[in-house]
C-alpha cells in the first residue's frame, strides 16, 4: 500500500500543516512536498475530534469537515486503521504509552513509511523520522 518516499505524519504535525505553524520546518515542508504519497492515520482524526470535545483545541469547523478540507487541502491520503496495524500497536514495546502515537507507529512500520514528528520516542521503535 505505502512506501517508496511516502510519509506518516503525527498528530501534531498535521496540525500545524494545518495551520502553517513554524514549527514545521521549511526543511520539513519540502519532504513533504516531495513525498510521493503523504499519509495521515485515521487515529489522528479522533484524537483531534477528542481534544475539541475536551475544549484543548479549537477549530475554525467540526472536526470531520475541518479534517475533509485539510486533507484535500494538502493532497494528503488517509491511512485507516486495518486490523494488522491495531494488532501490531498493542505487541510495541512498552516505550510509548500515548495510544494514538503507537498506531501511527505500527502504520509506519507495518508500511514503512516516514514519520514526521516532533518526537523522538518514535525514533526508539526503529522508524525513520523527519524533525
Amino acid at each position: 500500500m505505502a512506501g517508496g518516499g511516502a510519509m506518516i505524519l503525527d498528530t501534531c504535525a498535521l496540525l500545524w500543516l494545518a495551520s502553517g505553524d513554524r514549527r514545521l520546518s521549511r526543511a520539513a515542508l519540502k519532504e513533504i512536498n516531495a513525498a510521493a504519497v503523504v499519509y495521515v492515520s485515521a487515529i489522528s482524526g479522533f484524537e483531534i475530534a477528542s481534544k475539541v470535545a475536551k475544549g484543548k483545541l479549537k477549530l475554525p469547523h467540526p472536526p470531520q469537515v475541518w479534517f475533509e478540507k485539510v486533507v484535500g487541502h494538502h493532497g494528503l491520503t488517509i491511512l485507516p486503521l486495518e486490523l494488522d496495524v491495531c494488532i501490531a500497536a498493542a505487541q510495541l514495546p512498552q516505550i510509548h504509552n500515548d495510544p494514538c502515537d503507537r498506531f501511527i507507529i505500527a502504520a509506519a512500520k507495518l508500511h514503512d513509511l516516514t514519520v514526521l514528528t516532533s518526537d523522538k520516542q518514535f525514533e526508539k521503535y526503529g522508524v525513520t523520522l523527519i524533525c
